[in-house]
């Protein structure tokens, strides 16, 4: 297994880096444990014990790919799944931003369901990010979040992940089954709960779970309706599609009710609200200082797919209309980070990644690459 990098570099603002996975389940966590001590500092958090027994048998139950992985990084690392927890702690801050939306076959030239995604995210470091909403100026020395991703490819697998190397923001299976995950809402979103990992999905394990166990949108349906999930303080929402054209949006309530929002007639958009309070672009409020924008980033993309969007190239345009390109969003330094465009059912994710600021305030990006699943 190799990590190898593939976009940025020393004076950029990311450095993308590429982890082939072949091989086992249990091999494929070694190699991620051992990734994530070298990239993040990481190391096993220990836990209590009727916490991380409940925890792994549940993994077991329902998603054995990632029980084999966290048993592969226990073994690599000499500890017991019954004491530590060996899957990240996760958690994003309040106000990030993104847009994703899903152009099903009948309306594409080319007859293939195309999945785009604007990732927009901080600039900055966490200590940074939670001193600017308190109101401070700090200048911690720390890496930003966001500047050392990961293209993570196992068997059947593409995913993108900003710094957890056990989930992913977005990614595709060799099945075509397509999914990204967004802030569900800027409004009240808040600082992580420290709370500890809990027992079933973490919000950024979910899209993971759903590429390693469906091959379908109704089957993942069916999965996230059985799953337990749980979140620490920042509910996200998720936009699923496979290669025959079906999709959804994938949402919970902060009561816990959960929502399906079905692909209709057109394509389906998603940003940073949640669609079973606004179900409709003309249900939309102004936006405020808090809002960072997705009642206008919403407005607008829905607008571009309802005038026909036909092809990758205009997704890309339309997407571009959305892309956070000043230096910072509603006061808080923030980019769109990467663009990724999905062409769902040959499982192909097109990336570009943002590298910094050019002299005249343009963001650079690089070429964009290709992956595949399988």
């Amino acid at each position: 297994m190799t990590a190898t990098t593939i976009a940025g570099g020393p004076g950029d603002f990311m450095t993308v880096r590429l982890l082939e996975q072949t091989g086992s389940q249990e091999a494929i966590g070694a190699r991620l444990a051992a990734e994530a001590r070298t990239a993040y500092g990481w190391a096993p958090v220990a836990a209590d014990p009727r916490m991380a027994r409940a925890r792994c048998r549940w993994f077991a139950e329902h998603w054995p790919q990632h029980h084999a992985r966290i048993a592969g990084a226990a073994d690599a690392l000499s500890v017991s799944v019954e004491t530590h927890h060996l899957d990240g702690l996760t958690g994003v801050p309040r106000g990030s931003a993104c847009t994703v939306t899903f152009l099903p076959p009948s309306v594409t030239k080319e007859g293939h369901g195309l999945f785009g995604r604007n990732y927009d995210f901080f600039t900055t470091s966490a200590t940074e990010l939670f001193a600017l909403l308190s109101g401070e100026a700090v200048r911690s020395g720390e890496a930003p979040m966001a500047s050392r991703p990961y293209v993570l490819r196992t068997p059947g697998v593409v995913a993108l992940t900003m710094n957890e190397l056990d989930g992913c923001m977005e990614g595709v299976n060799s099945a075509g089954v397509t999914v990204a995950l967004l802030i569900a809402d800027a409004e009240s979103a808040s600082a992580p709960v420290p709370a500890g990992p809990q027992v079933g999905l973490s919000p950024v394990q979910l899209p993971r779970f759903v590429l390693d166990t469906c091959g379908s949108a109704e089957e993942a349906r069916t999965a996230l309706l059985h799953a337990k999930q749980y979140d620490l303080g920042t509910p996200l929402h998720y936009l699923i599609a496979d290669a025959s054209g079906d999709a959804f949006v994938w949402e919970r309530a902060p009561g816990g009710a959960e929502y399906i929002h079905d692909l209709a007639d057109g394509p389906l958009c998603l940003t940073n609200h949640p669609l079973h309070r606004y179900p409709a672009a003309s249900d939309l409020p102004p936006d405020n200082e808090e809002t960072m924008r997705t009642f206008h980033r919403y407005r607008t993309i829905a607008e571009e797919v309802g005038e026909g969007l036909q092809s990758a190239e205009s997704l890309r345009e339309a997407l571009s209309k959305v892309a956070i390109t000043a230096a910072t969003a509603d006061g808080l330094p923030a980019r769109t980070l990467w663009r990724s465009v999905f062409d769902v059912p040959t499982a192909t994710m097109s990336t570009h990644f943002y590298l910094g600021d050019a002299e005249d305030g343009i963001p650079r990006y690089s070429e964009e690459l290709s992956f595949r699943a399988g």
